[in-house]
């Protein structure tokens, strides 16, 4: 620390202040025992105790002479301490315990802090009418505001740092200084931060060591040449390269000590990954019991970035294969074209099917965040429900859906919500054996109070329309129940019946359901939930209802849930049940 006395005033250099001041730790009790030194904090002042034992630190192996002679030593660091947080005038008793070891008591007497008695805070050039640079700034310290040098450090770093991020490379502070009058308790700051002329990104260049045509890449690069500069922007890039999945390594470079005339070029060195990748996973869940999982993609087959694979699921009542060939659009983080084709066997309660599709999608993200998907596949679907009903059903359907998702977290948010909405069917008219029109509709919302208490909800709404529903295949049809539905119930066994019992599907689906979870230690969390619903013929018959209580693991790939739920209407065969799943919330 430097002071130098002008007219009764002292200038302090407070870089020191400000690494002290950040020691400062939020609670404390009265007073704090750290081996052989005690400090006593006369008052209320958490804050001031913990920033004073914190750069004590501790003291030990002294013996009742050496502890004496190092009494000035710990005085000083008090002031210091103090001082950091506003308090230059304390009152400091000391004495020794003579006990084994001895104690160095420091009785502490604040005194009177130091306030702010002006902030002038000044920005020139361009970046005065930059709403970025403008918006708001650090209100510490304040007028009025014990000063704090930690704050004023903060808030000088503040202007420097969204100088860096905004590209006002040349900005220099004019004046950088907090004057401090201890006699008087009073501080003044000022800082005038001169700007300069914002720098602006060039054109992105590509190392040519790699497989990837040029044009492909600059489907990647979000901002045209002369955009003012943002550091977002060449994280941004970065981030878009490495979650692509096509490169093993992306590095985007853009140093102001290469710009020309206020522009600075944008390098980027990317590195392809290994072609191929073949996974396989096992899993559980109460709905279809144990499951395999595989999959195989090659994740690049040319310069443009194409890709293709295969993915199969295979359980005792349902097993599907399908295969796919995506073209990347512009740009590819989010936009594709994608081909496939699948067979898929379900042998589920009654509803035995066979069903063989032949599709495509152009998958699409809006400007409101919202993605969008077009599609048109052909299916041939062969079933059998019970000895009620069989048939085989062609359909050449158009789609559309919609769907957003926000959320803090991928695996597991404390806050957000996805919404999604299906219209798909076929006519008669355009090469299909059935007329039908499917919508379905799902909102699902999670909240988080007081970092414990969690809350989330989910809806779900569906419905088709057809002037014969016998000729409509089972995958239009609605069935509920189960581990993602209405717990307390088995799996799509919530649908309508014939006089046998022969559950047939139902025109219509209702479902809600909301949960409450709370955090007993890190990563596991007790839950209570009601659910509700059904599938229906008509939206005037019943609901079923399920309630129960459960646990949640937060494991390193996503939530796993064991429920015990019980169904409490037994005409819809309800009954006490284990849940187990796993998956994101969102």
């Amino acid at each position: 620390m430097q002071i130098n006395q002008a007219s009764g005033r002292y200038r302090t250099c407070n870089r020191v202040f400000g690494l002290l001041a950040w020691a400062a730790l939020s609670l404390t009790p009265v007073a704090s025992l750290a081996d052989q030194v005690e400090i006593r904090m006369e008052g209320d002042y958490p804050g001031l105790l913990d920033n004073a034992r914190a750069f004590v630190g501790d003291v030990e192996d002294h013996s009742l002479s050496s502890l004496r002679r190092y009494g000035d030593t710990v005085d000083e660091r008090i002031r210091q301490a103090l001082r950091a947080l506003g308090y230059y005038d304390p009152t400091i008793a000391r004495n020794i315990r003579d006990e084994d070891p001895p104690v160095l008591v420091m009785e502490v007497s604040p005194g009177e802090p130091v306030r702010v008695v002006s902030r002038d805070v000044t920005i020139t050039g361009p970046a005065q009418d930059d709403s970025l640079f403008m918006a708001t700034l650090p209100k510490q310290p304040a007028v009025g505001d014990v000063l704090n040098h930690g704050a004023y450090d903060s808030l000088r770093q503040t202007l420097s740092n969204r100088a860096s991020r905004l590209g006002y490379f040349d900005g220099t502070f004019e004046q950088r200084r907090l004057e401090v009058d201890p006699e008087a308790r009073e501080a003044r700051i000022f800082l005038h931060f001169a700007s300069g002329e914002r720098y602006r990104l060039g054109d992105v260049t590509f190392n040519e060591d790699q497989v990837f045509k040029q044009s492909f890449l600059e489907r990647f690069v979000q901002f045209e040449p002369g955009t003012p500069y943002h550091a977002d922007e060449i994280a941004d890039l970065s981030a878009d390269l490495t979650n692509s999945g096509y490169f093993s390594q992306a590095l985007v470079t853009a140093p102001p000590s290469d710009a020309e005339d206020g522009v600075i070029p944008v390098s980027a060195r990317v590195s392809e990954r290994e072609p191929r990748s073949l996974g396989a996973g096992i899993g559980y869940s109460t709905d279809v019991g144990p499951r395999f999982r595989g999959n195989w993609k090659e994740h690049w087959i040319n310069p443009q970035g194409h890709q293709r694979g295969a993915d199969t699921e295979l359980s005792v009542p349902r097993q599907n294969i399908t295969g796919w060939y995506e073209i990347p659009l512009d740009p590819p983080m989010t936009d594709s074209m994608r081909f496939g084709v699948g067979y898929q066997r379900e042998d589920i309660e009654d509803v035995q099917s066979d069903r063989l599709t032949l599709g495509s999608q152009w998958r699409h993200l809006m400007d409101n965040d919202w993605t969008r998907v077009l599609s048109l596949r052909w299916e041939r679907e062969r079933f059998d429900i019970g000895n009620a009903e069989s048939g085989t059903t062609r359909l050449l359907m158009p789609g559309i859906s919609l769907s957003k998702l926000q959320s803090d977290s991928p695996i597991d948010p404390t806050h957000g919500y996805r919404l999604q909405m299906d219209v798909t069917g076929g006519s008669r008219e355009l090469f299909s054996t059935v007329d039908v029109a499917q919508v379905t509709t799902q909102a699902k919302g999670l909240i988080t109070i007081a970092d414990d208490h969690r809350f989330l909800a989910r809806v779900e709404a569906g419905a088709v329309a057809t002037n014969d529903f016998s000729d409509v295949p089972p995958s239009l049809r609605f069935f509920t129940g189960g581990d993602q539905s209405v717990r307390g119930y088995g799996y799509e066994t919530l649908t309508p019946k014939d006089s046998s019992g022969t559950g047939l599907g139902g025109r219509y689906k209702l479902v809600g359901s909301i949960e409450y979870q709370y955090e007993v230690v890190d990563n596991w969390r007790v839950a209570a939930f009601m659910d509700e619903g059904n599938a229906l013929d008509h939206l005037d018959e019943p609901l079923a209802t399920g309630v129960g209580v459960g646990v949640r693991w937060i494991s390193p790939v996503g939530p796993l849930r064991l429920d015990i739920a019980r169904g409490l209407d037994e005409e819809f065969g309800g009954g006490w049940r284990i849940h187990f799943s796993m998956g994101p919330e969102l």
